[in-house]
């Protein structure tokens, strides 16, 4: 996420984005492309035949998240990055834009009428909140949210803060983490077509304005709200009754979201992997922790020298996040409080990619006993000079854990599949993985295209031009697909969406 979340873009991204589009909300001018032209082909590759995943167990319903797998930008509380619906098969394909407005909407979701709702920060406005028509992508409701600058070191482009995590309630409400430590609660108004402010949960006192921003805020099961902060990796408690907060702090930097179960939370600081429960009073307490094997460096592409995933619950009893080792490791871990004789609370780590060149900012997909990491290393500013032109290096792998829960084998790797910054998504009706990639061009175009990848064989099966330039770089934004298997996503200039052609007699 980018400088769009920070506190403005550099004057030459700036003009760029004028000259590329008019940014007038009201405007109905699409996103603009950047030349040069792509001397890529606009499609390539063949339609898919569905290949449904099986061995898939769909994670447990939050009671007060909305319906499973639109509430979050990892689509449920097991974070598992899956829908089990249809996506785009390639069949005759047809891409749009919504009008250009600035704000990359990072978490797309959606409300009981079938509308997206989403949170966008800005450079030119202050973070938004909307609602937006999913055929059209017209804008039908907004408000903004407090701005307020970057804290601590993390660049601009990657303060995921004030909207890049938020979450939708059972009652079509946003809650979201605001730049003042305000925990925002929106409801929508009587006609649909805006917000209301419902609660505003002040944590100015507990975090300080000036020295901590909250990352992600989520409900457990029994509906208390958990929060957790990054530059000092303070996790915290929210009574949903009385209000009440209860707060430790684990001295350690958190980047990413985290995870609920029925029985734990989930987390991954810059050092460590964490199961948390809570005392009877509701303060947050350490169930477990152990120690990832970390090179100590922030690689490019990398928001941090630690973990860049939140982490997957799979089922079974395991969770699974990535290191920061060179080259990088998928880490299994058992998630169970007590271990049996002779168990140790990790399964396996499996490296993925090569030495030099693998780092993720993404979090794991996670179907049954398979796991998908992309390969976002290079990935570097797209607002500083020549920041667009680099070309990251390639990769997707799958990672299985074996049937009988003691270790792990890699099943294959994509070596030509270049996703400089996407959360990727997976579909178990097609049996595609949904992504997002720029590669290079003799052209020197900076094309951007959605990909389908093979989840059976890794093979890449599709790709479609979507844009070119600045405006269509989604920066770290998670790919959505919708109700009737339309893919979204949001990029600098505003929301993009593709979808097959309908199907007529």
């Amino acid at each position: 996420m980018g400088k769009l979340f920070g506190v403005g873009l550099r004057a030459g991204a700036l003009a760029c984005f004028m000259a590329g589009a008019v940014v007038s909300p009201s405007s109905a001018a699409p996103i603009g492309s950047l030349p040069p032209a792509p001397s890529l082909p606009s499609f390539s590759g063949q339609t898919a035949s569905p290949s449904p995943v099986g061995g898939t167990v769909r994670p447990p319903q939050n009671p007060f998240l909305a319906p499973d797998p639109w509430n979050n930008i990892h689509n449920d509380s097991w974070m598992s990055d899956t829908y089990p619906g249809a996506g785009p098969i390639g069949l005759d394909l047809e891409g749009a834009s919504g009008s250009a407005q600035p704000g990359i909407c990072a978490t797309i979701a959606f409300d009981s009428r079938g509308r997206i709702v989403t949170v966008c920060p800005s450079t030119l406005t202050p973070p938004q909140a909307r609602i937006v028509d999913p055929a059209t992508l017209e804008v039908l409701g907004t408000l903004n949210l407090p701005d307020g600058p970057s804290v601590g070191s993390t660049p601009g482009y990657q303060d995921y803060t004030a909207g890049g995590y938020f979450f939708l309630d059972n009652r079509d409400r946003i809650w979201v983490a605001t730049k003042t430590n305000h925990i925002w609660v929106l409801g929508q108004n009587e006609t649909g077509n805006g917000f209301v402010l419902e609660r505003d949960i002040d944590l100015s006192g507990v975090l300080g304005p000036k020295r901590e921003r909250m990352s992600s805020v989520l409900p457990d099961y029994s509906g208390r709200i958990w929060f957790v902060s990054k530059q000092t990796g303070k996790v915290g408690t929210v009574d949903r009754r009385t209000g009440k907060v209860r707060v430790i702090r684990l001295n350690e930097r958190v980047q990413n979201s985290f995870t609920v179960g029925k029985t734990g939370v989930y987390l991954a600081s810059d050092r460590k992997m964490y199961r948390l429960g809570t005392t009877r009073n509701g303060t947050p307490r350490i169930e477990w922790q152990v120690r990832y094997r970390n090179s100590g460096k922030v690689k490019p592409g990398q928001a941090d020298a630690g973990t860049g995933t939140t982490p997957t619950l799979m089922k079974g009893g395991f969770v699974a996040i990535t290191d920061n080792a060179d080259p990088m490791n998928v880490v299994v871990y058992r998630t169970a409080l007590r271990l049996r004789r002779g168990q140790k609370r990790e399964v396996c780590e499996v490296p993925v990619f090569d030495k030099g060149k693998s780092a993720t900012e993404n979090s794991l997909i996670g179907a049954g006993r398979s796991l998908i990491v992309e390969n976002n290393y290079g990935y570097t500013d797209p607002f500083a000079s020549g920041g667009g032109a680099v070309v990251t290096e390639p990769g997707f792998a799958r990672v299985d854990l074996k049937a009988n829960g003691n270790g792990c084998r890699r099943v294959w790797t994509n070596r030509d599949a270049r996703a400089p910054s996407v959360v990727p998504k997976l579909s178990i009706r097609t049996g595609l993985i949904y992504t997002y990639t720029r590669p290079p061009d003799p052209s020197g175009s900076q094309g951007y295209y959605w990909t389908a990848i093979s989840f059976r064989t890794g093979r890449t099966i599709w790709s479609r031009y979507a844009g070119s330039g600045l405006l269509y770089n989604n920066n770290y934004a998670g790919l959505t697909l919708g109700p009737d298997g339309t893919a979204y996503l949001g990029v600098i200039g505003g929301l993009i969406r593709l979808s097959d052609a309908p199907v007529t007699d």
